[in-house]
C-alpha cells in the first residue's frame, strides 16, 4: 500500500482572543475559530503505533493556542506567525491550510464570520 497524500488536522478550535483594529476588539476580545490541515506523511504511523513517527496534534494545538494569545491588529499577521511556527516546529510538514475566522466581526453584517484563509507550501520540503 502506498500513501498518495495524508494530513493531520484540527478543525474549528475555539479561542477568545484580542485581535483587531478597533479599540473594543483589543479590550474585550471576541471568539475565533481556527482550522489547520498539515500535509505530512503518516505512512510510518499507519504501520507503527508510535507517536514519534507522526505529527502530535496536541503539540500543534498548543502552538496555535500560544500564537492566538498574542494580540495583533491583523489576522493575516496571526496566520503568518502560526505558519512560521508550524514549519519551524514540524519540518516534516510539506503544506499547510490554515483558516482563522472572527465569529462576530464588527462590520455591521449578519454573517457567520470573516477572516483569512491561506494555503502554504514549506519552502524547505517542496515536492
Amino acid at each position: 500500500m502506498q500513501v498518495e497524500s495524508s494530513y493531520i488536522f484540527i478543525k474549528e478550535a475555539r479561542f477568545h482572543a484580542y485581535h483587531g483594529v478597533l479599540p473594543q476588539e483589543q479590550t474585550i476580545g471576541q471568539d475565533f475559530l481556527v482550522s489547520i490541515r498539515c500535509g505530512v506523511d503518516i505512512s510510518s504511523a499507519m504501520e507503527h503505533d508510535m507517536l514519534e513517527v507522526t505529527l502530535d496534534y496536541g503539540t500543534l494545538y498548543r502552538l496555535i493556542e500560544r500564537e492566538m494569545a498574542v494580540p495583533s491588529q491583523l489576522l493575516e499577521h496571526v496566520a503568518g506567525r502560526i505558519a512560521h511556527n508550524v514549519f519551524d516546529t514540524f519540518p516534516q510538514v510539506t503544506s499547510l491550510d490554515l483558516s482563522i475566522t472572527k465569529q462576530n466581526p464588527p462590520i455591521g453584517a449578519d454573517c457567520q464570520g470573516a477572516g483569512v484563509e491561506v494555503h502554504l507550501i514549506n519552502d524547505k520540503t517542496k515536492r
